[in-house]
């Protein structure tokens, strides 16, 4: 991260309190982060900032991560994350803004242009969660998302963390011995513990309800939420593009960053302006 953000701000919503970094001024745009171990909104999204600095970046940790309030959650992980996104953001007084998602923070960014699609202007979405293929088990899902189960069971180490990080990247020069040592810093620090597994939420009923221009973005060798399942969105959001990106995993806004950056940042001026 080549630029020194503002700290964050704890920001009531509804019945806790969310940790959200405000920066730059125009549209409201809202980044919400996936659910890796060590993941947070500035950790995911800070790279990205400065190619945005014509919006105004509302980067949020979700409930039980990074700083975040831990309460505990009854219910779908993807629904508990959205009402308290929208209740921040009422908080702040932000009637309309875009949104921003990868993985996790993909499924709760499209569950909110669902439940309040006259809210949002435009949403790009990143190898979202929330609408994997019916029927699929536990031993079936690809081998990046087992492994984020297993870190939400079991706790991460350095032999964990090291995996995750090469299997989000195709690229592994960017998988550092300083990264790795900094997510598992965080992930012991700041990561939820969760008992037995995770409900994440099914969206497929909602998303037909997103009404605002859509860009769905994957990479092409993502070996966590597979491009083969970018279909069913295409085909239930009826206002929505793809793109595929060839030599880019998981992480796209981290291993792509300036493709991420002209890709969204057009996207994103074009339908909020």
């Amino acid at each position: 991260m080549s630029k020194t953000f503002p700290p964050s701000q704890m920001v009531v919503a509804d019945d806790i309190h969310l940790s959200v970094t405000d920066v730059g001024s125009g549209h409201p745009l809202v980044w919400l982060h996936g659910s890796g171990p060590g993941a947070s909104g500035m950790s995911n999204f800070g790279g990205n900032l400065e190619a945005f600095g014509d919006f105004r970046n509302l980067v949020f940790d979700h409930p039980r991560y990074g700083e975040s309030d831990r309460p505990h959650i009854e219910g779908p992980l993807i629904h508990h994350s959205g009402a308290h996104i929208l209740a921040a953001l009422d908080t702040l007084g932000i009637d309309r803004f875009a949104l921003v998602g990868n993985s996790y923070g993909g499924g709760v960014a499209a569950w909110i242009a669902a439940t309040v699609p006259e809210r949002v202007s435009a949403v790009v979405l990143m190898a979202p969660g929330g609408m994997q293929p019916a029927g699929i088990t536990l031993g079936e899902l690809p081998y990046g998302l087992q492994l984020i189960f297993k870190a939400m069971r079991e706790g991460v180490d350095r032999d964990l963390m090291e995996e995750f990080v090469n299997t989000m990247l195709v690229n592994k020069s960017l998988a550092s011995p300083e990264l790795i040592d900094q997510r598992l810093v965080a992930a012991i620090r700041n990561n939820p513990e969760w008992e037995g597994m995770p409900n994440i939420g099914d969206l497929t009923a909602m998303v037909p309800n997103i009404i605002a221009p859509t860009q769905l973005l994957w990479g092409r060798e993502d070996k966590f939420v597979p491009p083969a399942w970018s279909m069913n969105w295409l085909e239930k959001v009826a206002d929505s593009e793809l793109h595929i990106l060839p030599h880019c995993g998981h992480w796209l806004q981290y291993e792509l960053r300036t493709t991420f950056n002209d890709i969204a940042g057009a996207f994103l001026r074009r339908n909020t302006q």
